[in-house]
């Protein structure tokens, strides 16, 4: 665990809006999805899609030694915003929405490669972006489309369960399975067993600005964790 907080030291998290910064964000992701055989290659060596633009969406980078090493896509979802590309390989799901339930959305879950040769958990350092998004929007349900064999990642640190079988996904190689997490029921367990997760006043870098978005999202202010 000590390790994590060691690592926050030394990386800071960064909301990405402008184009430059997001080309790069495109580049890590290729480079990460190719690496790992899990999409084919490009001409261009990015990956990108239309949800980049989504209203709805947030790009969060972690940056060390200048340069971004790890990175996240958030779309957050509504009844009024029901907009991402997990809601459009899992329709079913939008029956939860429509009872007026909020998920996050969490796609495109990269480190650089190489960088695990370092040994440092850069995989729990992004982690912490869409848990701190679930409690900085309180949103009800968050969700992990993700392979089966990082399904027990998912299960340990977040509390998620498996939802729906795997199935095509756009762009990639590999098919993809619908975990998903209740916020209500797994925050304070997962804040309890793994303290790094939460806000760390301690580490004034760890923490991240997420912007308001269109809709009815709100920050909601949590108090930091006495751990660190």
């Amino acid at each position: 665990m000590q390790k994590v907080f060691d690592t926050l030291e030394k990386c800071r998290y960064s909301v990405l809006s402008d184009s430059d910064d997001l080309d790069k964000i495109f580049r890590l992701r290729y480079d990460s999805y190719l690496a790992e055989d899990a999409i084919l290659k490009n001409e261009r060596k990015v990956m990108s899609d239309p949800y980049d633009e989504s209203p709805n969406c947030v790009h969060v980078a972690v940056e060390m030694d200048g340069e971004y090493i790890a990175a996240l896509r958030l779309h957050l979802l509504s009844n009024t915003v029901p907009v991402s590309p997990t809601l459009e390989v899992f329709p079913e799901i939008r029956d939860r929405l429509d009872s007026g339930q909020t998920m996050l959305d969490p796609t495109r879950f990269v480190v650089r490669p190489g960088s695990k040769k370092n040994f440092l958990p850069l995989h729990l350092v992004t982690l912490r972006i869409p848990f701190l998004a679930a409690v900085s929007y309180d949103v009800d349900i968050v969700l992990a489309a993700v392979r089966a064999e990082h399904s027990a990642f998912y299960r340990r640190y977040l509390g998620c369960h498996n939802a729906v079988d795997p199935r095509p996904y756009p762009e990639l190689t590999k098919p993809i399975g619908l975990m998903m997490t209740i916020m209500e029921e797994s925050r304070d367990k997962v804040l309890e067993k793994y303290p790094f997760f939460g806000r760390l006043d301690s580490i004034p870098q760890s923490e991240i600005q997420f912007p308001k978005l269109p809709g009815f999202y709100r920050i909601v202010e949590r108090p930091a964790s006495r751990v660190a």
